[in-house]
Parts: structure tokens; C-alpha cells; sequence
């Protein structure tokens, strides 16, 4: 009986042992199969592409298609939609006139600007089918030298237009008012004291055939960088 007592003691200690071993190495492996999964996991992240937002491009003034260099200002001057919509000057990102300031007319819409700081001095509009064209002379003949004027049309901008009137707006740079007629759209930016025919101007002819609108042209809009003039 103690021989067998002896052999069953030595036959369960033999099994602990075994079946420790067995369960030692099986957290072993487990331990290096966690170990394993885990350093893959960073390959993996190492490896995979990061997902970042792409930088927007930043917004020029005025939102212009590009920036202006310095020393000069950013513009842009859109006309009016047939006889609906009015016109918009935007300078410096700032809108200058527009129908939502309340400040347009039907026929030439004007703002003066200070050539050297870029200020705006006055604006006003001037009506070309029922108004006075004395008054557009007399607010283009008082306009001082170094002066940025910019001119957006709404409706009709020429019927009473004169050849004074035509002459002072061709002295700023122009080089189609002596052409503008009836229901014409037109904008342009020039100078009091300018040397030169401006750059910045356009011109649609009212032309049934070929008018976005019924008995109007399609809108003209320009954009631009004025040099601010320096002593």
C-alpha cells in the first residue's frame, strides 16, 4: 500500500511539473505573439499616410486672381446687369460702391480715390438718360490732379453724354468713351493728370444679335493693381 501511495504521489508531482512547464512556455508565447502584434502595429502606422488637410490658398483683397505687390492698390470694378443688378467697385477689399451700400445710379457710376494713400475722396453717380449732363462735367472738371478715378456703367450710359464730357472722361486715360452709346457696358480706371491711355478699361457694345440680356450686354467685370503715386 505505501509503495503505491508512493507511486501515485510521485506519478502527481511528475504531472504539476509537466503542466507547469506546459503552462510557462504557453504564456511565453503568447507573451511574444502580443509582443509581435504590437510591432507590427507600428510598422504598420509607420508606414500608413498620414491624412492631413490641404493648406487653402489664401484670399487675395478684393478677391483678385492674384496678390498685388506692395505700393499698390487692389481693384475691381464690375458694371451693372442690365437694368437689375447695379454696379460694384471694390478697392483694397473694401466695397466702395455696390446696391447693397445704396450708393449707385443709373448711368455713370464714379468713385474718386487719393492717388497717394489710396483713400477714397467722394463718389456719385450720374444719370445718362434723364439726367443733366452738366453735372458730370462739372464734377469731372473739379478733380484734382494725381486723382484715381474709377467708372462703372449701369443701364444706359450714354444718351446724354456730350463731346465735353467725352473729352474731360478721354483726359483720365480712356480710349473708348468717344464710342460708348446707348445701353453700352463699360468700366475703367484712369487718372487726373494721367500721360498715357489707361490699361484698365472695357468695352461691349449693345448688340441685339449678340446681348446676354434681353437689350443689354453681358456684365463686364476687370480687375487690376493700381501704383500708388509717390513725390
Amino acid at each position: 500500500m505505501i509503495r503505491a501511495g508512493g507511486l501515485l504521489k510521485l506519478a502527481a508531482l511528475i504531472f504539476v511539473f509537466f503542466l507547469a512547464v506546459f503552462l510557462a512556455f504557453e504564456l511565453l508565447e503568447n507573451n511574444m505573439n502580443l509582443g509581435n502584434l504590437g510591432n507590427l502595429g507600428k510598422v504598420f502606422a509607420r508606414s500608413a499616410p498620414v491624412e492631413t488637410e490641404s493648406p487653402k490658398p489664401p484670399r487675395n483683397k478684393c478677391g483678385l486672381s492674384k496678390p498685388c505687390p506692395e505700393d499698390h492698390l487692389a481693384f475691381k470694378v464690375t458694371s451693372g446687369a442690365a437694368s437689375v443688378v447695379g454696379p460694384k467697385i471694390c478697392l483694397q477689399d473694401n466695397i466702395v460702391m455696390s446696391g447693397v451700400r445704396n450708393n449707385i445710379g443709373r448711368g455713370i457710376n464714379i468713385a474718386l480715390i487719393n492717388g497717394k494713400n489710396g483713400e477714397v475722396i467722394r463718389m456719385d453717380s450720374f444719370d445718362m438718360w434723364a439726367g443733366d449732363v452738366n453735372l458730370l462735367i462739372k464734377f469731372l472738371t473739379a478733380i484734382e490732379d494725381g486723382t484715381i478715378v474709377m467708372m462703372a456703367t449701369f443701364d444706359d450710359p450714354a444718351s446724354k453724354l456730350n463731346d465735353e464730357a467725352r473729352q474731360l472722361i478721354a483726359d483720365l486715360g480712356s480710349s473708348v468713351i468717344n464710342s460708348l452709346a446707348f445701353r453700352d457696358n463699360w468700366v475703367f480706371v484712369g487718372g487726373k493728370g494721367i500721360k498715357t491711355k489707361s490699361p484698365f478699361e472695357q468695352h461691349i457694345k449693345n448688340n441685339k444679335e449678340t446681348n446676354k440680356y434681353e437689350g443689354w450686354p453681358e456684365v463686364l467685370e476687370m480687375e487690376g493693381c493700381i501704383p500708388l503715386k509717390h513725390d
